[in-house]
């Protein structure tokens, strides 16, 4: 019988550590537990977590596949690679900026640190990123206003210490249910609740103690309203924010009404005094994709941090808690050289981009000196050449019909574990490895590192993220990967590590020696004796906080709400929005197997009942300005009237949303468009652009 080898899950991003062990007989994991040894979990993990682990559901990719007379057809890695990169060095001789690169929160720090530096020190392209900007980048964008520097100050030691739970925009109990659990234990405690803020009472807001649902899109209106309420009531820590921060009379003048500004959230003025309550309180402010997917994510996500803030929620036990969903977002955001450089340096900065030319021997004039249009903004540019690494834009994307419109005019290279929307229409499909079949490390929403490890060999046809991406490194760019074409992920570890000495996400005290001994450190860890506890603050007898913002102070922000993007009118009364679902994440590829089965709608029973007289079999079809998708009816009442909720995950969904985005961190408009319903039998094409 196989050994049991400990290992990070890579559902999402709670980082809970998993026991593998591979079967006997041919390669996969014949069964996944818990690791009693990890810190983070503690032997806790999620039913999905295991199940996806030992036995996903997905259509494996075991052969690499090039096009050949318009059908995908099996060949040799030789031909594929050489196809591959025939293609990509063809566009890149062109323009450098033709070739797109798309990488994911799904990749090791090894693998999104080596496409990183593939894409920005060897292609040099200013349209590089991951499918993280879709979920994560408004978060991203408002740590950095806020307090100069990404990622969340709080840890998951903070659970047990607060007084209120307060989860704005998110749905941990289906997105991350081991974390959930520690939330719904902490408040089980006396004189702790759970305050929920979703226009859907969602399972989160089922099991806890408040809901409060303002009107879809309306969460920076709601987020004035409260803290106008704790400005008129006192409740405002007027030391902390004269010590630690700048900005708040700004704030103060660019504060609404809270009475009107409830009234333009869609709820009463006793919402937003049980609000302000809870912030008046040691609370922990939570947010998730209801928040960053929107026209003005950042400005929300800075509304929340201001709330915190203003209440001096800035210490242990309370504070901002960004719930990253993929389970490395958090590592793309400070190794792959997406929207920073390496341990957080500026683009713009040109010192940075300076030390990291040298670190990796290529010409600083070859780095980008800015980091790009962001996933939707590279698709539109029409790039000649796209690369997709453990991601599926086809599926993922808003307005999906014109990202496969685009990579239907594009050379296409689709690098992935599972078949998937993307490898159909894909030039060449790289067949990668999967969880228990890769070496690296992965980081979750807390920022702790731990190890990835390998419980069964690869499959003959199939070679790991890093493999592949170094192979094509090497012949494009002889050198960049000193033309190793299977580069140890220890030694890539350390080439990481090594370029974030010194910054503010400082990696260089973490080795893989270290993570077998402990199992997971926390950044910032300058050395190997220390690792990152809350951040910002300095405990002790006299309180004190210092940011690596300009003048050292966190900063508050004077965001205003504005009208949605496509709001409802006439002709779409109705208001589609999108979120997880259970057994959905990452498109689906690894729960849905094969197709995607029926796309279901949940709505109100007053909304069915008022199209009754074109629901057929208990099917409608949901319409907007780009299309139509017929649905099963899921009557809901936790859904408002008027409203059309769909999962994100489903292929199907994304034909129907919106491309606008955040003009501060270039995330999409998933979450409100309008909307009307159909007959089934009058599913409708895309609208003709104006």
């Amino acid at each position: 019988m196989s050994d049991w080898v400990p290992t990070t899950c890579m559902r999402c991003a709670v980082g809970c550590g998993h026991m593998h062990r591979a079967a006997d007989v041919g390669y996969g994991i014949d069964t996944a537990r818990g690791d009693a040894a990890h810190p983070v979990s503690q032997g806790l993990a999620c039913s999905r977590g295991i199940s996806e682990s030992q036995d996903p559901d997905g259509e494996w990719l075991s052969r690499p596949m090039v096009r050949s007379d318009g059908e995908l057809r099996q060949t040799t890695w030789d031909v594929a690679l050489a196809r591959a990169v025939e293609g990509l060095q063809a566009v890149h001789a062109r323009d450098p900026d033709a070739v797109a690169i798309l990488g994911s929160g799904q990749q090791t720090n090894e693998a999104a640190y080596a496409l990183g530096k593939l894409a920005r020190g060897g292609f040099g392209t200013r349209n590089y990123d991951a499918n993280t900007t879709l979920c994560m980048a408004s978060a991203v964008t408002a740590y950095y206003q806020a307090f100069g520097s990404d990622a969340p100050p709080c840890t998951y030691a903070d659970i047990p210490k607060t007084e209120t739970h307060v989860v704005w925009g998110a749905n941990p109990a289906v997105a991350h249910p081991v974390m959930f659990r520690w939330i719904r234990q902490a408040a089980d405690e006396d004189d702790v609740e759970i305050v929920v803020v979703d226009p859907v009472r969602s399972e989160t807001a089922e099991n806890s103690e408040h809901h409060v649902a303002p009107d879809p899109g309306t969460d920076l209106a709601l987020a004035r309203a409260v803290l106008a309420r704790l400005v008129e009531t006192g409740r405002i820590d007027r030391a902390f924010v004269a010590e630690a921060t700048e900005g708040f009379e700004d704030l103060l003048a660019s504060l609404p009404d809270a009475e009107a500004a409830a009234a333009d959230a869609g709820v009463d003025p006793a919402d937003v005094d049980l609000l302000a309550d809870a912030l008046d309180q040691r609370a922990l402010v939570y947010w998730g994709m209801g928040v960053n997917q929107h026209v003005q994510g950042t400005e929300i996500a800075r509304s929340l941090v201001d709330l915190t803030l203003a209440t001096g929620n800035l210490r242990p036990g309370g504070g901002p808690f960004s719930l990253t969903g993929q389970a490395n977002s958090m590592g793309t955001r400070i190794c792959s050289s997406k929207g920073s450089w390496p341990g957080q340096r500026a683009f713009e900065d040109p010192d940075h981009r300076r030390v990291v030319a040298d670190h990796w021997d290529v010409p600083v004039g070859r780095l980008p000196d800015d980091p790009g249009p962001g996933p939707v903004g590279m698709l539109e540019d029409g790039p000649e050449a796209v690369w997709t690494v453990a991601t599926n834009p086809v599926a993922g994307m808003p307005e999906a019909e014109r990202v496969r419109e685009t990579l239907d005019d594009a050379f296409v290279v689709a690098q992935d574990a599972f078949h998937t929307e993307t490898t159909e229409v894909a030039d060449v499909v790289l067949p990668a490895a999967t969880w228990g079949e890769s070496e690296g490390t992965t980081t979750n929403m807390e920022r702790t590192i731990s190890r990835v490890r390998a419980a069964t060999d690869v499959p003959s046809g199939v070679k790991q993220d890093i493999d592949i991406i170094a192979t094509i490194g090497s012949r494009l760019f002889p050198g960049l990967f000193h033309d190793d074409t299977s580069p140890d992920p220890e030694a890539i570890f350390e080439e990481f590590t090594a370029l974030t000495e010194g910054t503010v996400a400082d990696c260089s005290g973490i080795t893989y020696d270290r993570l077998d001994d402990v199992h997971a450190v926390r950044w910032p860890a300058p050395d190997e004796d220390s690792a990152g506890g809350y951040r910002y603050y300095e405990g002790g007898d006299e309180e004190s906080w210092s940011f690596p913002t300009g003048t050292g102070r966190a900063q508050f922000s004077t965001g205003r709400q504005r009208a949605l993007p496509e709001p409802a009118d006439d002709e779409y009364p109705l208001t589609l929005t999108t979120a997880r679902e259970a057994d959905g994440y990452n498109t689906g590829v690894r729960s849905r197997g094969g197709e995607a089965g029926p796309l279901v709608a949940r709505i109100h029973p007053e909304t069915v009942d008022e199209h009754s007289g074109i629901v057929a079999d208990d099917r409608l079809a949901v319409a907007t300005r780009r299309g139509s998708a017929t649905v099963e009816i899921d009557r809901d009442e936790g859904v408002p009237r008027g409203m059309v909720w769909l999962p994100i995950h489903h292929p199907a969904t994304n034909r129907l949303t919106l491309s606008e985005r955040d003009p501060q961190s270039n995330e999409p408009h998933f979450k409100q468009c309008a909307a009307r319903l159909v007959a089934p039998e009058a599913e409708l094409p895309p609208a003709a652009a104006d």
